[in-house]
């Protein structure tokens, strides 16, 4: 059986908590492309969205640089 991935959730709790910063340095380094899409599913739909706009900016410039056609993180 597959693990569940739970870094959003833990990337949230930094969210809730007021550590924009450290949330920031997370979504950098981001594991793959699927988990920066499940965290702004979650944003999204937990309306939170626009409420912190830095992390905002940070999910969707990441969200293009690990979309690029040859930019993938090594595992």
């Amino acid at each position: 059986m597959a693990r569940a991935n739970d870094w959003s959730s833990k990337l949230m709790a930094l969210i809730n908590g007021g550590n924009q910063s450290a949330a920031i340095a997370q979504i950098k380094v981001a594991p793959t492309l699927k988990d920066l899409q499940a965290l702004q599913t979650i944003m999204t739909l937990s309306k939170m969205k626009g409420r912190y706009p830095r992390v905002d900016a940070a999910i969707t410039d990441n969200l293009a640089l690990l979309s690029a056609p040859r930019l993938h993180r090594s595992p």
